[in-house]
C-alpha cells in the first residue's frame, strides 16, 4: 500500500491571509465605514460656523476634495505595496520602522479603538434608547460591549463574513439617504432659495472658523483610509485597491453633497445652525414623527457598518507590525480554519470594550487628531518620497495630478495639525505624549527582534 503523503504543516505564525476581497468590498468598506453618525450630525456644526449656505457647501466640496487627493495618493501606494497593513506599510517603507510603529502604536491605543468605543457607546446610549427609552445604565455598557463582541465574531470567522455585513449595511444605510433626500426634496415644503441665501459674510475671523468647519468635514469623512489596511486580501490589488479607493471616496462626496443640499432645502442655514440633530429635524419637518424614528434606525445601521469597518480592516495592521516583530508574536497568527488575523481582532475588540467602559475615550481621541493628520500628510508625503528613494519600484497606477495633489493634501494636513496644536495646545500636547509613549514600546520590542537568532 502507497504510503499517504501529507501536506507539509505551515505556522500560524508564517501563514497568509486569502485575496478574496473584490473591487465592490473595498468601494463597500469605504462608504460603509465612512458614513457613520457624522453627516447626521456635523452640518448644524458646519452651518454655525460659516453660515451662509454657499460656504457651507465650499465646506464639504473642500473637505470631500481634499480626502479624494488623498485617496489618489494612496492608490499608488496600495497599488505599489499591495499588503496587509495599508499606511503603517507605506510609512515603514518611505520613512523607516519607527514612524511606522508610532502610527500603529496610535491607533491601536486611540485612533480606531477609540472609535469602536465611541461608536458602541453611541449606539447603545444615543439612538437605541429611542426605540428601548428605559435602558439602565449597566444595561447600555452591556449591548455597547455586546455589539463589539457580535462584531469581533463575525470577522474571526472569516474576512468573507466581515466584508459581506459591511456589504449588506452600506447598501441598507446608502438606500436609505438617498430615500431620505427623495423625501424631502418631495414631500418637505421647503425652498432652494435656501441653497444661495443668505449671502457669505467675509471678516476677520472667517479663515478660523471656516478651518473648525473644515475639521468638522473631516471627521464625518473619515475611514477612507482604512480600506488600505486589508490590502493583503483584495484580489488584482494592482487594480482593485486605487479603483475602489477612488469610487468609494466619489461615492461618499456625492451622497454627503446631495444630504446637504436636502437639509438646506428643508431649513434655512440659520434654523440648520441651531438643530442638534439635523437629519431628525428635517425629516420630523418633511413627514412628521415617524421621520425621527427612521433616521434613528438608520444611524443604528450606520454606526454598525463604521464599527465593523474597523474591525475589519485595523488589525491588519497589528497583525503586520507583529509579522516585523515590532508587537506581540502571537498577532501574527492565521487561524487554521478562518485564515483571519483572529488574535489581533481578539485584542482590538478587548481594547475598545475596556475603552468604552472607561468612558474617556472621547477625550483620549481629541488628544490625536493632531497626530493622526500628521500621519495622513506623511502618507501622503510618501508618494514624493519614494519616488526618489525607490524609483525602480513598479508603480501600476500613478497618483493624478502628481505632484499637485499631494502637495495640495500636505499643506492642508500641516494646516490642520497646526490649527489644532494653536487652538488645543494641551489637547495637542497630551496627543504628541500618547504617541511619544510608543518609543520605549518601539525598542523593546526592536531589541527583542535583533536578540531572536535568525532561522
Amino acid at each position: 500500500m502507497a504510503k499517504e503523503i501529507s501536506a507539509p504543516k505551515v505556522q500560524p505564525e508564517k501563514a497568509e491571509l486569502p485575496r478574496v476581497l473584490g473591487v465592490w468590498d473595498v468601494i463597500s468598506i469605504i462608504v460603509g465605514g465612512v458614513i457613520g453618525s457624522g453627516i447626521f450630525i456635523v452640518p448644524a456644526t458646519v452651518a454655525a460656523n460659516v453660515g451662509s449656505p454657499l460656504l457651507i457647501m465650499s465646506v464639504w466640496i473642500l473637505g470631500g476634495l481634499l480626502c479624494f487627493f488623498g485617496a489618489l495618493a494612496f492608490g499608488e501606494l496600495a497599488a505599489m505595496f499591495p499588503q496587509a497593513g495599508g499606511m503603517y506599510i507605506y510609512l515603514r517603507e518611505a520613512y523607516g520602522s519607527l514612524l511606522s510603529f508610532l502610527f500603529g502604536w496610535t491607533l491601536f491605543l486611540v485612533i480606531d479603538s477609540g472609535a469602536i468605543a465611541t461608536l458602541a457607546v453611541a449606539f447603545s446610549s444615543k439612538y437605541l434608547p429611542h426605540f428601548l427609552p428605559h435602558l439602565s445604565f449597566i444595561a447600555t455598557k452591556l449591548i455597547a460591549i455586546g455589539l463589539v463582541i457580535f462584531l469581533a465574531i463575525v470577522n474571526y470567522v472569516g474576512v468573507r463574513w466581515g466584508a459581506l455585513l459591511q456589504n449588506i449595511l452600506t447598501l441598507i444605510k446608502f438606500g436609505a439617504i438617498v430615500a431620505i433626500c427623495a423625501i424631502v426634496f418631495t414631500l418637505a415644503k421647503g425652498n432652494v432659495v435656501n441653497w444661495v441665501k443668505p449671502a457669505p459674510t467675509f471678516s476677520s475671523d472667517i479663515i478660523g472658523k471656516f478651518g473648525l468647519a473644515l475639521v468638522a468635514t473631516l471627521w464625518a469623512y473619515k475611514g477612507w483610509e482604512s480600506s488600505t489596511f486589508s490590502s493583503g486580501e483584495v484580489k488584482n490589488p494592482q487594480r482593485n485597491l486605487p479603483l475602489g479607493l477612488l469610487a468609494g471616496t466619489l461615492v461618499v462626496i456625492g451622497i454627503y453633497l446631495l444630504a446637504n443640499l436636502a437639509y438646506l432645502y428643508a431649513f434655512p442655514s440659520e434654523q440648520m445652525a441651531r438643530s442638534n440633530r439635523i437629519a431628525a429635524d428635517v425629516m420630523n419637518f418633511a413627514v412628521g414623527a415617524w421621520g425621527a424614528s427612521l433616521i434613528s434606525l438608520i444611524i443604528l445601521f450606520s454606526i454598525t457598518g463604521a464599527a465593523n469597518q474597523n474591525l475589519l480592516c485595523s488589525p491588519r495592521v497589528y497583525f503586520a507590525m507583529a509579522r516585523d516583530g515590532l508587537f506581540f508574536r502571537k498577532v501574527a497568527a492565521v487561524h487554521p480554519r478562518f485564515l483571519t488575523p483572529h488574535v489581533s481582532i481578539i485584542i482590538m475588540a478587548i481594547w475598545s470594550s475596556i475603552l468604552s467602559l472607561s468612558g474617556t475615550f472621547e477625550q483620549l481621541f481629541t488628544y490625536v487628531v493632531f497626530g493622526q493628520w500628521l500621519f495622513f500628510g506623511l502618507t501622503v508625503a510618501a508618494v514624493i518620497v519614494l519616488r526618489h528613494k525607490k524609483p525602480d519600484l513598479p508603480r501600476p497606477y500613478k497618483t493624478w495630478g502628481y505632484p499637485l495633489t499631494p502637495v495640495f493634501f500636505i499643506l492642508a494636513s500641516l494646516y490642520i495639525s497646526i490649527n489644532t496644536l494653536i487652538k488645543e495646545f494641551w489637547n495637542s500636547f497630551a496627543g504628541l505624549a500618547i504617541i511619544s509613549l510608543g518609543i520605549p514600546a518601539y525598542f523593546f520590542w526592536h531589541a527583542r527582534r535583533q536578540s531572536k537568532p535568525e532561522n
